[in-house]
């Protein structure tokens, strides 16, 4: 009797299982974010803000605090996994939802192939006689067994990764704080906040469309709604905390390693080959090649267990959308409380785009492009989510809190979208077809007479 129920639970849709707790949530969200997220970008993020590097990660912190604080009001009101899919069609329904979901792919499956690609890089470096793609796939393989294995698993494990990186980089901190008192700044002390060369308000905001990758995946703490312990108001919490967090550190990190910068902003604008290892050239000169290689070895480790908290939340999303009729439903499959199919998707598609980006030069630029419109437009929807679901969807027995549910949500999608204007040409192109490619798939949904069969109802 006790094998048949168990058989129930595993095989039935929606079968996930509540094993988390907040700590856990928190080192998933942290580690996707990944603490030292900034080393990878911060020579393009230098170069294109004139220098302001700490003021564009201030500035993001800010534009992505509206988005965590919209997550924070939905996910109480749709404790589920799924996340801006689920929110959409909560707040405006199931065209809107979809098609937040259809974009939120592009973040969730597409992300993880950048943070093993960085993986891949930082351990080519140590070891040059292996190309990179090579590093990139084996670190999909392990960390995807992990994954298989259940959240509960992977949490602990993330968690010994977690407290290596935040350990790193605390070394980090303490040895460019010793440097600057004991040799001072290459730079003006005030630099990382108004440039090297002369303050660019429109500088600052390009530079932004490209700091908030370092920001994606503390939304992804709301995918696990349906497998914590407490409640959403935990979910919540956690969202809050992993942006908070990601965002102290991103702010001094780069602060400290754009004063020991000793190559000008201009220079890295105008030599883009030097961009890509700044962070590291810059702690090899100011501090040593123990650093550089401490910094490496971290960034290649905690890349990858990035990559595992996307890959476990990509999952979700890709189940939750299965679960109510929006993709195939063999995804929607669980076994001991996993979704081991959607979770083998995911993983599929993330080893075919890194290992594709990792042979080819201007493989990452390409991923990033693609990562930030998808993930930048399915939170401007979770935005709107907000304003349908308080102010219109949810009827005039509950009048909306005007601030809460109304002018912040507003006022972060109006951030949203001057950033998303402010990004490459090329990524609105990208952004732009997966969207009409979403459109073509619900239009030949609703003609199927998917529209009639949505799935239970969310919430």
């Amino acid at each position: 009797m006790a094998t048949t129920r168990a058989t129930r639970r595993t095989e039935r849709p929606g079968g996930l299982r509540r094993t988390l707790g907040f700590r856990d949530l928190v080192v998933y969200g942290l580690l996707f974010i990944a603490p030292m997220a900034p080393v990878g970008v911060f020579g393009t993020l230098d170069a294109r803000s004139h220098g302001a590097v700490a003021l564009v990660y201030l500035v993001a912190t800010v534009a992505m605090a509206f988005t965590a604080f919209s997550y924070a009001q939905m996910v109480r009101v749709a404790p589920r996994a799924g996340s801006v899919f689920t929110y959409a069609r909560k707040g405006l329904g199931e065209g809107p939802g979809f098609i937040a979901g259809w974009m939120a792919v592009l973040d969730y499956v597409l992300i993880p192939a950048v943070a093993y690609l960085f993986a891949g890089i930082a351990m080519e470096a140590l070891v040059p006689s292996v190309n990179r793609w090579v590093w990139t796939a084996a670190a999909v393989v392990v960390t995807t067994l992990l994954n298989l294995r259940g959240v509960r698993t992977a949490a602990r494990v993330g968690f010994a990764v977690l407290v290596m990186e935040i350990a790193v980089l605390l070394v980090f901190v303490v040895a460019a704080t010793v440097v600057l008192v004991r040799d001072g700044a290459r730079r003006d002390w005030l630099s990382p906040l108004t440039g090297d060369a002369g303050f660019s308000m429109a500088a600052v905001l390009g530079a932004v469309s490209v700091a908030v990758l370092s920001y994606l995946g503390f939304d992804a703490v709301a995918s696990f709604a349906e497998e914590v312990t407490g409640g959403s108001a935990r979910v919540a919490r956690a969202v809050l905390c992993c942006l908070a967090t990601a965002g102290v550190l991103f702010v001094a990190q780069t602060y400290l390693v754009a004063l020991l910068e000793p190559v000008s902003s201009a220079r890295l604008a105008a030599e883009p080959g030097r961009q890509g290892s700044a962070f590291y050239d810059a702690v090899n000169a100011s501090v040593g090649g123990w650093l550089h290689d401490l910094v490496a070895v971290s960034k290649a480790i905690g890349a990858a267990f990035a990559a595992l908290a996307g890959q476990a939340a990509a999952g979700r999303l890709l189940f939750a959308m299965a679960r109510d009729r929006r993709l195939p439903r063999p995804l929607a499959r669980t076994d001991a409380g996993v979704p081991r199919v959607a979770l083998l998707l995911a993983a599929g598609v993330t080893l075919v785009a890194a290992v594709w980006a990792a042979r080819r030069d201007d493989g990452m630029d390409h991923l990033v492009s693609v990562v930030d419109v998808g993930a930048l437009s399915a939170f401007v929807l979770l935005h709107a989510s907000v304003v349908g679901w308080f102010a219109v969807r949810r009827g005039p027995g509950a009048p909306p809190h005007w601030l809460k549910h109304v002018v912040l949500p507003v006022v972060g999608a109006a951030v949203l979208v001057a950033v998303i204007v402010s990004a490459a040409a090329s990524a609105l192109v990208v952004g732009a077809v997966w969207l009409g490619v979403g459109l073509v798939v619900l239009l030949a949904q609703r003609v199927r007479g998917g529209r009639r069969a949505p799935g239970r109802p969310v919430g």
